[in-house]
């Protein structure tokens, strides 16, 4: 698509949000409150501040402002407002700066209380206005995640005038948030697509398609258990996942 010459400044809002699960299997009581105490850790709000600052140079974004929290007893937030230009605000409008954008993460790292399945999901969404956008920051965010499944939601909000006083709606060419992923994470994937075209609404699901146990264990090894117990744990993470992923219960009760 050719580039817009646009009367004035690019009016759109491009909104990517989306959420990364990454699912495991602890064995005991102390092996799932250590989980929680080492995604705490490993996920605390300083290293998500470091992962969307990261963010921000990817998509060419200028960081007005970082707020961060880590949560008792789990769980941590970090919001960046951010601008396409560079600008100097003074400290007593930088939070209200409300034509500007913003990139933000929350986290819940939960257990089964029986089952021994522990599930990581981060919550994140970055929203911007002008010519930057989202889409160029998705790869970093999945691998930086380490996801077992995904799901994304894009929208182009607004529009925006051209030279001629035109009104354009979406600036850029689009059919799937898919185009946007690079060859390698998608092979690794299993990926749907739900669209809305004539809304500028974009949906994929992500759910990883080979379950690694060794990499699926919390402070244990494959081999402290026996085929029996290794099978029953790979259907457990298998059945979880797929449950996330269609959005539904499917295991008998």
């Amino acid at each position: 698509m050719h580039k817009l010459k646009l009367h004035g400044f690019n009016n759109l809002t491009k909104n990517l949000s989306f959420c990364i699960y990454n699912i495991c299997y602890a064995k005991t009581k102390d092996n799932r409150e250590n989980y929680i105490s080492h995604i705490d850790e490993q996920y605390n709000a300083d290293r998500l501040s470091g992962i969307l600052t990261k963010t921000c140079s990817i998509i060419g974004a200028n960081i007005l402002n970082i707020a961060r929290q880590d949560y008792d007893p789990q769980g941590a937030s970090v919001t960046i407002l951010i601008s396409e230009e560079e600008i100097s605000p003074s400290p007593n409008s930088i939070v209200a700066h409300l034509d500007k954008s913003h990139i933000c993460v929350h986290t819940y790292p939960e257990c089964h209380p029986t089952d021994g399945l522990c599930t990581f999901r981060a919550d994140i969404e970055v929203s911007t206005c002008g010519l930057i956008s989202p889409l160029n920051a998705l790869d970093y965010l999945i691998e930086q995640l380490k996801s077992d499944i995904v799901t994304i939601d894009y929208r182009v909000r607004g529009f925006t005038r051209d030279a001629k006083g035109i009104k354009h709606y979406i600036d850029h060419e689009i059919n799937s948030i898919q185009n946007f992923i690079s060859k390698d994470i998608k092979q690794r994937y299993d990926m749907m697509d739900v669209n809305v075209y004539q809304e500028n609404i974009f949906h994929t699901k992500m759910m990883l398609k080979d379950l690694d146990l060794e990499h699926h264990l919390f402070d244990t090894k494959p081999e402290q258990f026996n085929h029996e117990e290794k099978e029953d744990i790979i259907c457990k993470l298998h059945d979880e996942i797929k449950e996330i992923y269609y959005g539904r219960n499917l295991s008998k009760f």
